[in-house]
């Protein structure tokens, strides 16, 4: 028996439970699939609405696993964000399953950035970017002889012989994605995310992938898993696997965790037929780039029944776009927002505060662009540096002894930005109450950070107020 498992409990994320949205392991259900798919005896430990590492431990008892694969869900931004939590919880669960004798696998993108803390933890290898591949063939070694070497694997981290951590052959991200089976969707318990988000939300979201990577080089996002390339999945793929869904779990909404969905306007024009042809059509809710989004784009994505599109605008100033290496513009963000808002879809903003270099004219600068544009809803964050980035490496020195979040609320500045901890968190419920509620109730909001944005830049002898 092997058991597939994830560490990401909503209720440890103060955040995302208030939220409500909790989504399946889709990585997890992939690699679930893969394994069935050559005969394995496949179970899945599912924490995102479990109680806690106990629950993981019962899993374990019931069981009775031979290998235990820790899969985190790739797809999901809250994972890539690699949380302390995140990482604490699976180092317990490394521990667990080896009390119980079992070998255990770990993959996700802290895993494949820090390989030496989890095996440290216990972990017999490390599964290195994407792991579908990579953990069949281990699980097929292990099955023949538990005892077996996975030193011919490609894409592991091993521990040694003389202790040091080897890396085996580099392992290829999958090309042909239409050759992957539909997730293991009956691994999860369909009827309790049903509860959590009718509960919350009146109707049930699920998710879906069509695609895997970015091609594009914004020097402050982490592709520890599929890199800066981009495979994508036939029109035909995806609509095939939408009717699998609307059949299966029934869900009212689909969330497509793409880094970018479609990419061009005949890819999504194929997709909209493909849909219709099947009556497959769910409402859905998409992320992408504000230079993508043209009008024969937005006329696309409202065919083929896009309701919301969330975009990575990140700021309202150019300097600080262009310091980013976006490679978007503000006139881009202006014509997208318009462009979907003229087909009835909801256009929708992440922003990003607190990068290297930004002033107080530069968040006015997002606030205007706010104010002017209307955006259906904001997603608020602090510049971030995570391990593999230019931007990592532009403020590595500045890093104390904390180099990560919490959790994914923290906004915790990591580095020496120009303003506090406190002041960005202050912007940040301005910005939500500019898209929410309007300028006038955000007033208020900006006077006060207008005043510390004055008052208390941050010196190099005041650093400890920003951690």
């Amino acid at each position: 028996m092997i058991l597939l498992a994830h560490s990401y409990f909503l209720r440890d994320d103060a955040k995302q439970l208030a939220r409500m949205k909790p989504y399946p392991p889709l990585a997890t259900l992939l690699a679930a699939s893969v394994l069935r798919e050559r005969g394995h005896d496949v179970t899945l430990f599912d924490a995102m609405l479990a109680d806690g590492v106990d629950a993981f431990r019962a899993a374990l008892a019931a069981t009775e696993p031979g290998i235990v694969a820790i899969v985190e869900d790739s797809f999901n931004y809250i994972t890539k964000m690699c949380t302390v939590r995140l990482r604490e919880a699976t180092i317990v669960m490394i521990a667990a399953a080896r009390a119980r004798g079992c070998r255990v696998l770990v993959n996700g993108s802290d895993s494949t950035d820090h390989p030496t803390r989890y095996l440290d933890a216990g972990a017999d290898a490390v599964l290195l970017g994407e792991g579908e591949g990579t953990l069949a063939e281990a699980v097929e070694l292990w099955s023949a002889d538990p005892g077996a070497s996975l030193a011919s694997v490609a894409g592991l981290a091993l521990r040694g012989e003389d202790g040091g951590i080897t890396i085996t052959a580099p392992r290829a991200g999958a090309r042909d994605l239409d050759a992957l089976p539909i997730p293991a969707w009956d691994l999860v318990d369909a009827d309790a995310y049903r509860r959590a988000w009718c509960g919350a939300h009146g109707r049930l979201s699920w998710n879906m992938v069509t695609s895997r990577g970015c091609p594009y080089g914004c020097n402050w996002c982490a592709k520890p898993v599929f890199g800066r390339r981009y495979a994508q999945r036939s029109p035909a793929s995806v609509a095939v696997e939408m009717r699998r869904l609307k059949d299966d779990v029934a869900p009212d909404h689909v969330w497509f965790a793409d880094d970018i969905f479609g990419l061009t306007a005949r890819w999504i024009g194929e997709f909209a037929t493909e849909l219709h042809a099947r009556d497959a059509s769910i409402p859905f809710m998409i992320q992408c780039r504000a230079d993508l989004i043209t009008p024969a784009v937005a006329r696309a994505l409202a065919d083929a029944g896009c309701e919301e599109v969330w975009m990575g605008v990140e700021s309202g100033s150019q300097r600080i776009l262009d310091a980013m290496d976006k490679g978007t513009t503000v006139a881009e963000v202006h014509a997208a927002t318009r462009a979907l808002k003229s087909h009835g879809v909801r256009a929708c903003w992440f922003l990003q505060l607190g990068y290297p270099g930004e002033q107080w004219d530069d968040v006015l600068a997002t606030r205007d662009l706010v104010r002017e544009l209307w955006p259906d809803d904001v997603g608020v964050s602090v510049a971030y540096p995570l391990p593999g980035t230019k931007f990592h490496a532009a403020v590595q020195t500045q890093l104390g002894a904390r180099h990560n979040w919490e959790e994914t609320g923290d906004l915790t500045m990591l580095f020496q930005g120009t303003y506090s901890t406190a002041f960005y968190r202050r912007i940040r419920d301005a910005l939500h109450v500019e898209a929410r509620d309007g300028a006038a109730d955000a007033d208020l909001w900006f006077a006060l950070g207008e005043e510390e944005s004055s008052h208390r830049s941050i010196r190099p002898t005041e650093i400890a107020d920003a951690h």
